[in-house]
């Protein structure tokens, strides 16, 4: 099952469950408008939205044509947007570049911040940028939507949780995230609005490439129409999905509509830092990374953050060659305060 939310003049869009190949899709506001209210009633609502699937795939059911640049975020505003670092080597490499010690609990215990969930971009919105000396960067992640997760959940209850699977770009101003974290107290101002991909999926859509807890295909990022990143997400991934909701939970609840991200995809290569992908490699997902290969290599990082004008796409396919989730595209723009 995929599910979308079209922009409307609400916050919260209306819901709409789409075809399979993501040309069609059938609205439901009579089962749920939002898709915040479905998560908040799964066990009724989850099957008959299914229903609806199935229809759409044998004609059986009333659908309209698609359009990814007519839907915002899934969840256009969430309860909650934790996101972990679940790619270690993306970490390590990191502090290896500024000659920060890496600490052993970090392959042990993993890393995980709050985001401001309460205005996510579209997945065709433009990124806003007020100046270009913040260090806009993009972050390709997969991230999943989970149901109510009981204080202190167990791994098999965090995994029964899961009821969603999308694409994010973590959007980071790398530029304001050193004076931030000298402070000790995290992201704030470093971290603006996320993006996620147009549908959300259920975790059966996924076939043999779920395994319960990672998303084992190739996650693409292009940047200005070129190559980027190719690295497979369930390759190097320290920590799956459900530990990393267990981690969340420990010392509190989380209800159903939170978000949980893995965090930057990367991949190693032969133990060691990966390669471009016009050298043969699985490239990066964030542009930080291979300033980080390169200060490690050069002495000092060459690659350039997101200028005006600079588009960047994240999207999955299939072993067909099929958008599984559909593209975020977006291109960065220079902020204008409205009136």
């Amino acid at each position: 099952m995929k599910l979308a939310t079209l922009k409307d003049s609400t916050r919260d869009g209306r819901l709409v469950v789409v075809s399979k190949d993501l040309t069609q899709c059938s609205e439901v506001g009579h089962i749920a408008r939002t898709l915040q209210a479905a998560l908040d009633d799964w066990a009724y609502v989850g099957p008959r939205l299914e229903r609806v699937a199935d229809g759409i795939e044998t004609g059986a059911q009333p659908t309209i044509r698609f359009h990814e640049h007519d839907v915002a975020s899934p969840l256009p505003r969430a309860y909650q947007w934790a996101d972990g670092s679940a790619y270690v080597n993306h970490v390590e490499l990191v502090r290896r570049a500024r000659n920060a010690d890496m600490p052993e609990n970090f392959w042990t215990d993993p890393l995980i911040y709050q985001g401001g969930s309460d205005s996510f971009l579209g997945p065709r919105d433009p990124i806003p940028l007020g100046d270009e000396a913040w260090g806009a960067d993009m972050e390709g992640e997969i991230a999943v939507i989970v149901g109510d997760v009981p204080m202190g959940a167990s791994l098999d209850e965090a995994r029964e949780a899961i009821r969603l699977v999308l694409l994010v770009n973590d959007v980071s101003l790398r530029g304001l995230i050193p004076s931030e974290l000298a402070k000790g107290f995290g992201f704030f101002q470093s971290k603006p609005s996320s993006a996620f991909s147009p549908v959300a999926v259920s975790p059966d859509e996924l076939g043999p490439a779920w395994d319960g807890g990672k998303l084992s295909r190739p996650l693409k990022v292009d940047l200005n129409g070129k190559p980027f990143g190719r690295a497979n997400a369930g390759v190097d991934m320290t920590f799956d999905f459900p530990q990393l909701i267990v981690h969340a939970a420990k010392t509190r609840p989380l209800v159903a509509g939170t978000i949980i991200g893995s965090g930057t995809v990367s991949n190693k290569l032969d133990g060691g830092p990966g390669r471009p992908v016009a050298d043969g490699g699985a490239g990066y997902s964030c542009i930080a990374e291979i300033r980080t290969i390169e200060t490690i290599n050069l002495g000092v990082p060459k690659t350039p953050f997101l200028h005006f004008g600079d588009t960047v796409r994240i999207e999955m396919k299939d072993d067909k060659g099929h958008s599984i989730f559909g593209a975020i595209e977006q291109t960065v723009t220079k902020y204008e305060k409205a009136g």
